[in-house]
């Protein structure tokens, strides 16, 4: 039965040249993403996208609120609550100035996309409103990168609330991407008084759906996901509730995945460490171009688009 995994067309092409060491990986930018949560009466359920068709990058694919690391965040302090930078450091596997960029890049996609902002006035506290004009006029500057997000919290005498996030899991999109991403996923549950809106351009959709029910819609090729995707939606089935998911994230694992390639009689391999339902067999020629490879065995999946472990 297909799911709805990605693969995309050119990947044949671009493993062969990895493989045989004519292609040089590009470094991985920054990133961050946040599966957002709140509870109902049959469970949690999860804040999520649907990229536009359109769109060249995973276009159709349902998402989490997400987006690339601003560099300036790592320099300018910001007024801070919940765990010291340093733990985040070590839980992150970076240093403080980038693990305070990184949640502060967690954050400010979150109000980006969905309109939900984890900080408030005073260390115990969350925004309860973020409607309005100016409101909307700062986000607006955040999007466009004329604000960074550490300045917008001095312009509003806000207080990062990084003890409202729990560090989830860490992809890596394979190296023979040509758009790469090393993205850390956290999990967080809606505040009390804040509400959810499709503030995405990207996005023509947003649903609150069961992690259950979206692994299903998965699982029968209805919803299209990346790899990091369903892997960290099959992975909070267990908890009844959103505080019980925030608990459990401190002991997750953290390990980067990253997905490995090899060559095997002339058929590419295609793996994910730890994730076995991902495993790709792909048939491959010595020909190159388009239609150089094909999908082989049964876990192919559809092909819609390119496939990276980075955010929506």
């Amino acid at each position: 039965m297909a799911d709805g995994q990605w693969y995309p067309p050119e990947w044949p092409e671009r493993i062969r040249a990895h493989t045989e060491g004519t292609l040089v990986p590009v470094p991985p930018k920054r990133a961050a993403t946040v599966l957002l949560l709140k509870d109902t009466p049959d469970g949690p359920v999860v804040h999520m996208l649907r990229r536009r068709a359109s769109m060249a990058f995973a276009g159709g694919a349902y998402a989490y609120p997400g987006g690339g690391v601003d560099p300036r965040d790592d320099d300018h302090q910001v007024r801070w609550a919940g765990p010291t930078r340093a733990w985040w450091a070590e839980r992150l596997g970076t240093d403080e100035a980038g693990a305070q960029a990184i949640v502060c890049a967690a954050v400010r996609e979150t109000y980006e996309e969905a309109g939900v902002l984890l900080a408030g006035p005073t260390g115990d506290q969350v925004v309860r409103d973020t409607t309005g004009d100016d409101w909307e006029a700062d986000r607006a500057a955040l999007v466009a990168r004329e604000l960074s997000f550490a300045e917008f919290l001095d312009r509003r005498g806000l207080v990062l609330r990084s003890d409202l996030l729990g560090a989830w899991a860490r992809w890596i999109t394979p190296e023979f991407e040509a758009r790469r991403y090393d993205t850390w996923f956290f999990v967080a549950a809606l505040p009390s008084g804040q509400r959810t809106r499709n503030a995405s351009t990207e996005a023509d959709r947003t649903v609150w759906i069961s992690p259950a029910r979206a692994a299903a819609g998965y699982d029968r090729g209805e919803l299209l996901m990346m790899p990091p995707t369903i892997a960290t939606l099959r992975r909070l089935t267990p908890y009844a509730t959103a505080a019980q998911a925030l608990a459990a994230a401190p002991a997750r694992d953290m390990t980067p995945v990253l997905a490995r390639a090899r060559l095997e009689d002339g058929v590419i391999v295609l793996t994910w460490p730890g994730h076995d339902e991902f495993t790709k067999h792909i048939a491959t020629a010595p020909t190159t171009g388009p239609g150089a490879g094909s999908i082989a065995g049964p876990t192919a999946g559809p092909t819609v688009g390119p496939l990276a472990g980075g955010p929506a």
